[in-house]
């Protein structure tokens, strides 16, 4: 499947959907390791292969304020533009797991087949996923369905604002309030996750998770974080989710202590906070 947002520079190839804006030579693909320069042009390595398939409480999402009670069909593909070391779905987001291949039309059918009132895209990140999140999503407005996008939010703005019509809500992961901590720890900048949720916030329901990784926030940045989103709007729902080891990050849980001390922080500016995995 031919990719979106590239543009020719010469006989390489840049890619304009997430900040990274690969520059691709030919035969190579980009950091997300599923867009790769071919004899056709930029090409969607992963369009249509599901990797995962799961029907769960749209609360799982999370979304605590999103159709609350209901489920949601639940699909996922691989890879990722980001490289968190303590990545929870390394699995899919950085290996190449098992794969089937579902058109558009037969993730519908399934999502409809199994009643649930919304479709979620999640498991590695959907971003990278754009051309089949996208057509996907297109189909599930005309069949009634509900979309949401849970995601790490590191998408160009053209991109986002061309998929925002079609998402009805959306789960935020901002990792860090530290430019510095998104460069060194995620591979990324912070800004254009910023950015992101400010345009979607505009379009539809968007709930924020911040995962407390031990030795990776302060408090005043995290305090710095509440205030912004609180500028924002108050009513932005933001879960607070405690960090395990895994992957390539070793440091020990968070302590249930610190998740409720940062909780009591975000409750005296938030109307919504909630805590996960405790």
């Amino acid at each position: 499947m031919l990719a979106q947002f590239a543009t020719q520079e010469g006989k390489s190839i840049r890619c304009g959907l997430c900040p990274h804006q690969c520059l691709l030579d030919p035969g190579k693909t980009g950091i997300c390791r599923v867009r790769r320069y071919d004899e056709e042009g930029l090409v969607s390595l992963n369009y249509g292969k599901i990797s995962a398939i799961q029907l769960d409480p749209v609360e799982k999402k999370p979304l605590a304020r999103f159709m609350p009670g209901t489920r949601t069909y639940s699909i996922g593909s691989y890879g990722c533009n980001l490289r968190c070391p303590y990545c929870q779905n390394y699995h899919i987001a950085m290996e190449y797991p098992k794969t089937r291949t579902l058109s558009p039309e037969q993730v519908i059918e399934q999502a409809l087949a199994s009643g649930v009132p919304s479709i979620s895209y999640t498991y590695n990140e959907p971003i990278v996923f754009y051309e089949f999140v996208h057509h996907t999503a297109a189909l599930a407005k005309k069949s009634g369905l509900s979309n949401i996008l849970v995601t790490n939010g590191y998408i160009c703005q053209e991109p986002l604002k061309k998929l925002l019509p079609l998402m009805d809500a959306m789960n935020i992961d901002l990792k860090a309030f530290s430019d510095e901590t998104y460069r060194k720890i995620c591979g990324g900048k912070l800004q254009p996750v910023l950015e992101t949720i400010r345009t979607a916030h505009e379009r539809c329901h968007v709930e924020i998770t911040t995962l407390l990784v031990t030795n990776m926030h302060t408090l005043q940045e995290l305090n710095d974080m509440i205030n912004w989103i609180a500028a924002l709007s108050t009513e932005i729902p933001l879960h607070i989710s405690r960090y395990f080891p895994g992957y390539h990050y070793n440091e020990p849980p968070t302590p249930v202590g610190f998740i409720n001390d940062i909780y009591q922080m975000a409750a005296q500016s938030l109307k919504y906070v909630y805590k996960g995995n405790i």
